[in-house]
């Protein structure tokens, strides 16, 4: 499996980076490739998304850790093999440092290119930013959950 993980630091506290990204069918606003996040249930997703040139790939995934204000983790149960977790650090009370680990199965000759070239690192850095800027320009977010899954 190939793995990425890229940090960012945002100008919101710990709370409200927390709040909003648990807000998952939110992501396609500032997850590029992300076309739909539909959240199931409270662990349970099913996710559309467009990769390398084009190709559409569909999924599930479920929420396997989830601890308020800390971390989220999660794992595909069927379509493109995928793993993560975002943690969730406090610089001080109006910054937060998210830390987000993905690990992902290239699959084909195009995809594994791109994963060589640095394509699905470059993505997670910019949807990192792209959540900054999002969260920054908000101020609060669009909604929460709290529950915890262990």
């Amino acid at each position: 499996m190939a793995s990425v993980e890229k940090t960012i630091d945002v100008d919101v506290p710990v709370r409200t980076a927390y709040d909003q990204w648990t807000q998952f069918e939110m992501f396609p606003v500032f997850m590029e490739g992300v076309d739909e996040v539909r959240q199931i249930d409270d662990t349970h997703m099913h996710w559309k998304a467009t990769f390398v040139a084009g190709q559409t790939k569909e999924w599930n995934a479920e929420i396997t850790q989830q601890s308020p204000d800390d971390r989220i983790a999660w794992r595909s149960t069927d379509g493109a093999p995928n793993t993560g977790m975002i943690r969730f650090d406090k610089i001080h009370d109006g910054a937060t440092r998210l830390t987000l680990e993905i690990e992902y199965e290239p699959e084909g000759l195009v995809e594994n290119v791109g994963s060589h070239l640095g394509v699905m690192s470059r993505r997670v850095e910019g949807d990192l930013k792209r959540f900054k800027e999002f969260i920054e320009k908000r101020g609060t977010e669009t909604g929460a959950w709290r529950g915890e899954v262990s």
